[in-house]
């Protein structure tokens, strides 16, 4: 078993920054060799894709230019960089991992809130 803890999330304005981190830790995984990613889900709709990294990198439509994911497999840790946020971004935002591909991660994180004022 895996366990994902997102962190760093918050209140910020329209065109400002974030970035959110992810910790995996957990008995006999190799983090370096597991895809990782985020989701999220906004108030009223449906958890959503954002963004993976594997053995490439995608994005989601809505984030592809503005958010940039990146790893540190020493760490164990992901994170998500998100520049010229937007009121549409605000949403709670999910870790996760593992998978066989990037639309079904088999382990999800508890989420952190994500808000964009305009």
């Amino acid at each position: 078993q895996v366990q994902l803890v997102e962190s760093g999330g918050g209140l910020v304005q329209t065109g400002g920054s974030l970035r959110l981190s992810c910790a995996a830790s957990g008995r006999s995984f190799s983090f370096y060799a597991m895809g990782m990613g985020w989701f999220r889900q906004a108030p009223g709709k449906e958890r959503e894709f954002v963004g993976w990294t594997g053995s490439s990198t995608y994005y989601s439509d809505a984030v592809k230019g503005r958010f940039t994911i990146s790893r540190d497999n020493a760490k164990n840790s992901v994170y998500l960089q998100m520049d010229s946020l937007k009121p549409e971004d605000t949403a709670v935002y999910y870790c996760v991992g593992g998978g066989s591909n990037r639309y079904r991660p088999n382990y999800w994180g508890q989420g952190t809130q994500v808000t964009v004022s305009s």
